[in-house]
C-alpha cells in the first residue's frame, strides 16, 4: 500500500505540474495575441501618419496649383490688354 501511496503522491505532483504549464501556455498565448494586436495597431498608426503627411502635402500642392493657375490668368488678362506688336 505505500507503494501505492507513493505512485498516487508523484502522479498528483505530475498533475499539478502539467496544469500550471497548461495555464502558463494560455497565459503567454494571450500575451502573444496582445502583442501581435498592438503590433498591427503599431504599423496602422504609422500608416495614418504617412497619409496624414500626403494629404498635407497634397493640400500645399493644390494651394500652389490655385495661385500659379491665378497667376497665369492675371498675366493672359494683362497681355491681352496690350496689343501684339509685328
Amino acid at each position: 500500500m505505500e507503494q501505492f501511496t507513493k505512485l498516487v503522491s508523484q502522479q498528483l505532483e505530475t498533475m499539478d505540474q502539467l496544469l500550471f504549464l497548461q495555464s502558463e501556455i494560455e497565459r503567454c498565448q494571450q500575451i502573444e495575441e496582445e502583442l501581435i494586436k498592438l503590433q498591427a495597431e503599431a504599423k496602422l498608426d504609422c500608416i495614418r501618419g504617412e497619409i496624414g503627411v500626403m494629404k498635407q502635402r497634397l493640400k500645399e500642392i493644390q494651394q500652389t496649383f490655385e495661385v500659379q493657375t491665378e497667376e497665369i490668368i492675371s498675366s493672359y488678362k494683362k497681355d491681352s490688354h496690350y496689343p501684339v506688336s509685328r
